[in-house]
């Protein structure tokens, strides 16, 4: 895995930045990647809030709203772990610019439908599955992609200044699609977020692999998930908190995607305030953020497990329901918890995963973690119908927090600890570089965990 450092990513020997350089986590690929991140975030945040508000225009019932968002995340659970294979096997950047692509179309066509005529509920959860199934083929490539560009100490700083970016543009998005729902209809933020993706593609077309060598051929496609499979088991600490995130994710998602909406039609006053909530959660994440490019704690995943706690709050402030400025408070401290678990997690990733195997591990956090959250969206609306949508909310909160202490009883998860950097390479040695041994490229974490365990 050794060859020679990148000249953009290497650092100086005396361990600072030349004048006029870029920090090494800095260089052209992480960029690339950091500013296509932030303009399919843009679309994407507005996108969430569009799509429920369609399904609620055309008629659709809270069932209706959660089967679409079922129809989304499905297609994204079953082809999570062939994308991650896929990932790790033809360079990571080519997955995701076709992934792009897809999302492009899919969202374009769901655009138009809305836009020019009376959409079936049948043609969005098609138009969704698409998007879903380029979503399981993007985020293992770029969960492998952003951690192969970035090594050195300054890891941990790299990867929260790309989440506070990736934030910044949640925010702007979920506020910016609110809006645009209230005023101008779901329609137009659904056109938006294609335009998102053919540009975010694009740049991602520009990224640099001239200098990573060509992965050596495997022993096939279920060979290399065996291998993942093995990898994965193996590390306590990992399994143990992707079954959390399969209950935390199920549950946030339920609340959030259908009956956070619903909640806001009835008693906040619409899309408008709703996406506003949404933006609040972004500003937490870049709270978050900022407060992880200072703060390197020790233990890790203890760090990282405890700051999951406050990601009960959005569910249990739907629940009573609070007022507007209630909720924003609720979805500001989940942001700031939940950003605090993304760092920390793609830290600990970083540091204990080999480069080989970033995206077929990835690929079963993304299965286990989103396992449970086509089902949980599925059946919402029943639920509330049997038990009304208080105590079904009051419930979510529940889960979060029993799911979150459990995890805590892994002794790997509460003695993890951050390992210390090696020495830096003296002039003209050769330096182990990730970005340099990747056979191509990666992204967010437990990610849009906020991303869920990178949603």
């Amino acid at each position: 895995m050794s060859s020679l450092p990148s000249p953009s990513l290497s650092p100086s020997p005396s361990g600072r930045e030349p004048s006029g350089r870029r920090p090494e986590w800095a260089g052209r690929n992480y960029t690339l990647l950091t500013g296509a991140a932030v303009i399919t975030n843009l679309g994407s945040h507005g996108a969430l809030i569009a799509t429920a508000f369609a399904v609620v225009q055309a008629g659709g019932s809270a069932g209706d709203v959660g089967l679409v968002a079922a129809a989304r995340t499905l297609p994204l659970v079953l082809f999570l772990l062939i994308g991650g294979a896929v990932a790790d096997r033809v360079p990571r950047h080519h997955v995701m610019v076709a992934a792009n692509a897809l999302n492009c179309l899919s969202q374009a066509a769901f655009a138009a439908l809305v836009l020019t005529g009376d959409p079936q509920l049948w043609q969005m959860m098609l138009l969704t599955a698409l998007c879903g199934t380029g979503t399981a083929f993007f985020n293992p490539a770029a969960e492998g992609m952003l951690m192969a560009t970035v090594s050195g100490p300054q890891a941990t700083r790299a990867f929260a200044l790309f989440r506070m970016a990736m934030s910044g543009a949640g925010v702007g998005g979920a506020a910016l699609g609110g809006a645009m729902v209230a005023f101008m209809g779901p329609g137009w933020v659904l056109a938006v977020d294609a335009a998102a993706f053919a540009a975010a593609g694009a740049l991602r077309a520009f990224l640099d692999v001239g200098h990573i060598a060509e992965r050596a051929p495997g022993g096939g496609l279920l060979a290399d998930l065996r291998e993942g499979w093995v990898e994965f088991r193996s590390r306590p600490w990992l399994w143990s908190i992707v079954l959390q995130f399969s209950v935390v994710v199920a549950v946030i998602g339920a609340a959030e995607a259908v009956y956070g909406p619903l909640v806001a039609v009835e008693q906040l006053g619409g899309a408008a305030p709703w996406g506003v909530a949404l933006a609040f959660f972004g500003i937490g994440t870049i709270g978050g953020a900022v407060l992880m490019t200072f703060w390197k704690p020790r233990r890790l995943l203890l760090v990282a497990t405890l700051c999951m706690f406050p990601s009960a709050l959005p569910a249990a402030g739907l629940a009573v329901p609070l007022p507007v400025w209630g909720l924003c408070a609720a979805m500001l401290v989940s942001g700031v918890g939940i950003e605090m678990f993304a760092v920390n997690w793609m830290t600990t990733m970083h540091q204990e995963i080999p480069e080989e195997m970033f995206s077929r591990v990835s690929a079963y956090d993304w299965f286990g973690s989103l396992s449970m959250l086509p089902l949980a969206t599925a059946v919402a609306g029943p639920v509330e119908s049997a038990i009304g949508r208080t105590s079904a909310l009051w419930g979510c909160a529940a889960l979060v927090i029993l799911a979150t202490a459990a995890v805590l009883l892994v002794p790997d998860v509460r003695n993890m600890t951050r390992k210390q950097p090696a020495a830096p390479a003296t002039p003209g040695s050769a330096k182990p570089s990730p970005a340099d041994s990747s056979p191509a490229d990666s992204s967010p974490a437990h990610s849009d965990r906020s991303s869920p365990a990178g949603v």
